[in-house]
């Protein structure tokens, strides 16, 4: 029966032809009624059909006076429809751990996990549909990490920028490194094969300025075009043999195995917010956050995480 199938965000994307961003923008918006089972949104069938009819119709949003006949949902306080989402954008694991805090600590709001990279998370911020993103984005002829992407990307909007965590970037490499490969002038060795990411990640944008500022061709490169949606499918390709060399970070070499890492950026990973009125509230409870000993102290013992800066007010309009 439909009224016993609910589906995840990612298969109502698909089903609805749109992206996930958009089905948490109308989670957000409350014109998708959504509900929590363990770490995953779900959306029931009958709900998802009342918003296609209402779509058709012209009225997508949902009334104020529509009646239903369907018993209420028996959900936790956190879970309210009174609460409000939201959306955190990024792939780190830090992020998993953040929204876990702000769902124990932050009152009348839940969490939303968006799994996308540093720009198209901003480009999402800019177009209003999420409210902490995360980005490590390298601009390098300043050698700056995320303001010079943030200040073009968000102009006329006021935000603040607060440090999560600091890691380590660099190439992962077969094991015993057998290319010899030291440095970014090295991606001019003929043959090399790379497993690449998705253009918009952060590790794309870094490996790309490298390329640029060492005058290296990507279309040299065999396997540019190429590309693998996280850190840990890149460092897998390395580890299988199918890729001489991958841009990742040092974890990601940790987890996987059968690799070598070879360090060579400390990059900065940040969160935005936008500094709106009604955002007051949560924003000074999720920098608490970042601040506190509870959070900092499970992230401690994460190996490749540098916790120095976490929670610092970096720049804000």
């Amino acid at each position: 029966m439909t009224s016993d199938i609910s589906y995840t965000t990612e298969e109502i994307a698909k089903l609805l032809k749109i992206s996930k961003l958009t089905v948490y923008d109308l989670i957000k918006k409350g014109d998708l009624p959504a509900y929590r089972v363990g770490k995953q949104m779900r959306v029931d069938a009958s709900d998802l059909e009342a918003y296609k009819t209402r779509a058709k119709s012209g009225h997508p949003a949902v009334q104020k006076t529509e009646v239903t006949e369907q018993p209420p949902r028996m959900e936790s306080p956190l879970l309210s429809s009174s609460n409000r989402s939201l959306v955190i954008t990024g792939q780190d694991f830090s992020l998993d751990i953040l929204a876990g805090h702000i769902e124990k600590r932050v009152p009348g709001y839940r969490p939303l996990r968006s799994y996308v990279g540093s720009l198209d998370s901003l480009i999402s911020m800019y177009k209003g549909e999420s409210d902490i993103v995360s980005t490590h984005l390298l601009d390098g002829d300043t050698g700056e990490y995320n303001l010079p992407y943030i200040r073009k990307l968000l102009v006329g909007s006021s935000y603040i920028v607060v440090n999560l965590i600091s890691r380590t970037a660099g190439l992962y490499v077969q094991r015993g490194n057998p290319k010899q490969l030291s440095g970014w002038s090295d991606f001019k060795q003929p043959g090399l094969r790379i497993a690449n990411r998705e253009k918009g990640s952060g590790a794309r944008v870094l490996l790309d300025e490298q390329l640029r500022l060492h005058g290296i061709a990507p279309q040299g490169i065999g396997g540019y075009e190429d590309e693998e949606t996280n850190h840990m499918s890149v460092a897998g390709k390395v580890a299988s043999g199918e890729a001489d060399v991958g841009v990742g970070i040092e974890k990601a070499a940790n987890l996987v195995g059968g690799i070598d890492f070879i360090p060579l950026i400390q990059e900065r990973y940040d969160l935005v917010m936008l500094r709106k009125p009604e955002n007051r509230e949560w924003i000074d409870q999720v920098k608490h956050i970042l601040q506190s000993e509870a959070f900092q102290g499970e992230l401690r013992f994460i190996q490749g995480y540098d916790l120095s800066k976490t929670g610092r007010v970096l720049f804000e309009t």
